[in-house]
């Protein structure tokens, strides 16, 4: 494999001075350039993108840190970042922190000794010292989905209280009177959101009664135990509003198992509008979110603040649309 040195004995110049036609940083005789660049050709040497990033402060890498690869919602944010970078000519590293603070800590720490460019983090548990690091560093980072409200930086998600009324009025229209809620971990600023929107409606409901709610913890598991024990307090419910999709399935799953028909006797709406919820029996209505736009916007802002040096710090909450499908609309016959 051909060094810089050999690049730079062929073409009878010194490693600084290829150093400087490979990374662009001083003038170069046009002529001797020429020779740099045909020697460059000749022995197919591939410079350096370690010291190229040093010299010109940029990798052409950013990173991507999602809560868990294996929940259906985060893979659609991750390719709208992805292909977004990919068009820009950048690398996307993706990492997996489980929603903790310390291991989102530690990928901080060792990808800036990889000299990324920026940060992206689909986090509820990013702790805002580590904010506030990058942040005096001068490393653009975008917070995406679940970020702190009161970030230093930009923060993409989708307005989750509206996402939640819409869902619950949906609900109603379709002639449920006691709809209960599955919430996610209330830690979690979306969780918090949807559940407040639930509130908002479900409460004037001459039925409402706050043992309608029920925590889960956004996966399919917690949204199946979550309607077993509303059950057990209600089981003459006939509406569930799900905080996510997957705890939706879990509720479908636990009335089925009880032999409850959906929609005729209890219908469901979940949140975020993930792929499975075409292929559930019956198919799933879904508040929507716009996953694979929001991974994209946050890549792109990303990629603004990398180039021009600026700054964003705003909140950005993209508009939800209401999928109805089976599970709360009996088809006529």
């Amino acid at each position: 494999m051909a060094t810089i040195r050999d690049v730079a004995r062929l073409a009878g110049v010194s490693v600084a001075t290829v150093s400087r036609v490979i990374n662009k940083t001083d003038s170069v005789n046009p002529e001797t350039a020429g020779q740099v660049l045909k020697a460059i050709e000749q022995l197919q040497y591939e410079p350096n993108a370690v010291a190229r990033g040093l010299a010109g402060k940029k990798m052409g890498i950013i990173a991507l840190i999602l809560p868990d690869i294996l929940n259906p919602f985060f893979p659609a944010l991750a390719r709208g970042v992805e292909d977004v970078a990919h068009k820009k000519g950048l690398t996307v590293i993706l990492g997996n922190s489980d929603d903790q603070g310390l291991k989102e800590s530690s990928y901080i720490k060792v990808l800036k000794k990889k000299y990324v460019d920026g940060f992206i983090f689909a986090s509820n548990t990013i702790l805002e010292e580590d904010v506030e690091a990058l942040r005096k560093e001068q490393i653009p980072i975008v917070l995406l989905d679940r970020g702190l409200n009161t970030a230093s930086c930009a923060v993409i998600r989708s307005n989750n209280r509206e996402g939640s009324k819409l869902a619950v009025k949906h609900l109603v229209e379709q002639g449920c009177q006691k709809i209960a809620h599955i919430y996610g971990p209330q830690e979690f600023i979306t969780a918090r959101e949807r559940m407040l929107g639930y509130e908002e409606i479900a409460g004037r409901l001459r039925e409402y009664s706050p043992s309608l709610m029920e925590q889960g913890n956004f996966d399919i598991e917690s949204g199946q135990k979550a309607v077993e024990q509303l059950l057990v307090r209600h089981p003459d419910l006939d509406g569930i509003f799900a905080g996510n999709d997957l705890m939706a399935v879990g509720a479908l799953k636990a009335l089925h198992e009880r032999g409850i028909p959906v929609p005729e006797q209890v219908k469901v709406c979940g949140f975020d509008g993930i792929g499975l919820t075409e292929i559930t029996e019956p198919e799933l209505t879904t508040i929507a979110q716009p996953v694979y736009e929001m991974g994209g916007l946050a890549a792109q802002i990303l990629l603004d603040e990398i180039e021009s040096g600026t700054r964003e710090n705003k909140l950005i909450e993209l508009d939800v649309t209401l999928i109805p499908r089976k599970s709360t609309h009996k088809e006529e016959s």
